[in-house]
């Protein structure tokens, strides 16, 4: 398995390195490993990063949202990818990137909470017929595969609440039927798909387009509205965020008053996907829950008592 992991290294560094023109130096950030997780092996060198996909991605697709990122109309929104020599390795789709400074996680009062939002809305207004077909946004089905991970791990007394509330959701947000919506969502929202580029001060760009597709806008706002329903987000960076979103024209939610009636089910479904992968990292890892994963399965176990759809008229 090692050996395998080092040859996808070497060989991503090799399709980085043909990315852009390279400028040999002894700084040279050569075959750096950014991530290595199942749905992703990250490995920068120089100014570009390349990326082998999850081994089950739907190379089509995979192909269209690529064609996306690329479009103008995504120009300041996304970080367009860079032209590459092979498209896969090992069966694993492949991709290459410039390379972003990613957000600091050691200064979290400085994190770009508004700047996120007016990127989300921006790509929330963006006219889906002016771009190449999109397939759906995957977010109910990564939540979808996070509680069959959680189910695959073994038992755990957490899971009862887990799922519990999941089987509360509609089936949409369970990636069981087609959903609501047709804007083009990123489908992953959060801090970690943040970059600046040009690294030394550029502007902040969406990344990660794994699961861009169409679908309903309020699950894009769905991860900072969970956090801040379950108490890990403070009042204020939801307010700003959330501000931010709609000063900017995004479509989520309405202009003013209350937004909890486009939230809510995104909300809870992000709630449970992020407890699933907590239950199961702790299985697997023979440890118990931290405080943080505690508080997200105590909010799936109060979903669990809730009306199963929108009836709620707030954060749950």
């Amino acid at each position: 398995m090692q050996q395998e992991t080092d040859t996808l290294v070497r060989e991503l560094d090799a399709v980085a390195r043909g990315a852009v023109p390279h400028q040999a130096c002894r700084a040279c950030e050569s075959g750096r490993v950014l991530a290595d997780r199942p749905d992703g092996t990250v490995v920068r060198h120089g100014d570009a990063v390349a990326k082998a996909h999850a081994p089950d991605t739907e190379v089509a697709d995979h192909r269209a949202r690529l064609a996306v990122a690329a479009h103008p109309l995504l120009a300041g929104t996304l970080l367009p990818p860079l032209p590459v020599a092979t498209g896969g390795l090992g069966g694993r789709p492949v991709s290459a990137w410039p390379y972003g400074a990613p957000v600091d996680p050691g200064d979290p009062d400085a994190a770009p909470w508004e700047e996120a939002a007016a990127l989300v809305a921006r790509l929330h207004r963006v006219p889906p017929a002016g771009l190449p077909a999109l397939p759906p946004m995957r977010g109910p089905a990564k939540a979808a595969r996070a509680v069959a991970r959680m189910r695959a791990a073994g038992p755990h007394a957490a899971a009862e609440p887990v799922l519990a509330a999941w089987a509360r959701l509609p089936a949409w947000a369970r990636g069981e039927a087609p959903g609501p919506g047709a804007a083009v969502c990123h489908g992953d929202v959060h801090l970690g798909q943040l970059v600046r580029h040009p690294a030394d001060g550029g502007p902040w760009l969406l990344i990660d387009v794994d699961d861009l597709g169409l679908g309903d806008p309020a699950w894009d706002l769905a991860r900072p509205a969970a956090w801040y329903a379950a108490g890990l987000l403070a009042p204020a960076v939801w307010e700003r965020f959330l501000g931010a979103y709609r000063a900017a024209g995004g479509p989520a939610v309405p202009a003013d008053g209350d937004p909890w009636s486009r939230l809510d089910v995104p909300a809870r479904a992000l709630t449970v996907q992020t407890a699933a992968l907590a239950v199961a990292k702790s299985v697997a890892e023979k440890r118990d829950l931290d405080e943080v994963e505690l508080c997200v399965v105590d909010a799936c176990a109060r979903i669990a008592t809730l009306p199963g759809e929108l009836e709620a008229e707030g954060p749950s």
